[in-house]
């Protein structure tokens, strides 16, 4: 297997300096600013790391890990509208830069482009990775849906949040992971297998994604700290904290989310999450799914050295600061 950091510049030699400008400029240009800002490039790298850990020619998933990129940043682009986030990866998100209908418009064309990167699959692998790729796109959607049903839903339960999680974040992590090993031709149980291992990690990575909306630093974040606090988006830790306020503490926390003040609202609502252990709670959820993931990791028909290396890099990512 290559290494981490060898993975990691394949995929920036893949991105970088890559140019989407055309004509209507209007169109490609939130297009070009979008995927040119970095981010981490997750989706792409664990295609990388997943067909090199199963053998395969790292050529023969350039166009698809491609295509997951992109259409992982179409999602976003349509993802701040609906959640009305004013910033992403530190700068203002494309709505806020431009409006809301070009970030739809320029959203929805790079959905196509990342059909026709992944179409671009050799021939012998091209079923099996667009069936992986249109199951993971539909799914996408439905948990879309589902974080929007939950705006106006009452009883939320951890377990349905969990579900959408896995269907709106989840999925496409298991599917970079997936789709790299179909380009390597790994058997069956080790493709399904990675998927579920992707299953776990990408839970874990949204969860960490929750306690740093809550608990991280804006500088480093990127994004601002407390906004789902200010939108009472119903995440891992709003659900919990309500599961586990009792008497008093419930009143509180229904008034602390109540406050129409921005920074005291997100101040005693972290009180609350304070005085509820709700830090503690989550750091403790991430961390058993990575123990799980790891316990499927440990099964795959892979080289120990490579386990350790993959080890070394996921423990990066549960403990992420952005």
């Amino acid at each position: 297997m290559h290494t981490i950091k060898e993975l990691q510049e394949k995929v920036s030699e893949l991105f970088d300096n890559r140019q989407y400008i055309a004509n209507p400029k209007e169109l490609y240009e939130p297009i070009q600013y979008s995927l040119s800002r970095g981010g981490k490039r997750l989706r792409p790298l664990l295609s990388l790391i997943s067909c090199s850990l199963f053998g395969g020619k790292l050529e023969d998933v350039y166009n698809s890990a491609i295509g997951l990129e992109i259409f992982h940043n179409f999602t976003l682009l349509h993802d701040d509208i609906m959640d009305k986030s004013p910033l992403r990866r530190g700068l203002p998100s494309v709505y806020q830069k431009w409006n809301a209908n070009t970030a739809i418009l320029s959203g929805d064309t790079m959905f196509v482009l990342a059909y026709e990167y992944v179409a671009k699959t050799k021939p012998e692998i091209l079923v099996d990775t667009i069936h992986a790729f249109n199951k993971t796109a539909r799914e996408v959607c439905e948990g879309q849906q589902y974080d929007m049903n939950f705006e106006s839903e009452s009883r939320i339960g951890v377990e349905d949040y969990m579900k959408m999680i896995r269907l709106k974040t989840a999925v496409l992590i298991a599917a970079a992971l997936k789709i790299g090993a179909i380009a390597a031709k790994a058997s069956k149980d080790n493709i399904e297998k990675i998927y579920d291992f992707g299953i776990l990690i990408g839970l874990a990575f949204q969860l960490r994604d929750d306690y740093l909306d809550a608990f991280g630093d804006q500088d480093v974040f990127g994004k601002p700290i407390g906004n789902d606090i200010l939108t009472n988006k119903k995440t891992y830790l709003y659900i919990k904290s309500f599961e586990l306020a009792k008497g008093e503490n419930l009143d509180r926390l229904k008034k602390a989310f109540e406050i129409e003040n921005p920074k005291k609202k997100v101040k005693e609502v972290l009180n609350m999450y304070d005085l509820l252990s709700i830090k503690k709670i989550t750091q403790n959820k991430i961390e058993e799914l990575y123990a799980n993931s790891l316990d499927i990791l440990n099964k795959l028909e892979i080289n120990e050295s490579d386990k350790k290396e993959v080890y070394s890099f996921l423990q990066q990512l549960i403990k992420r600061e952005v």
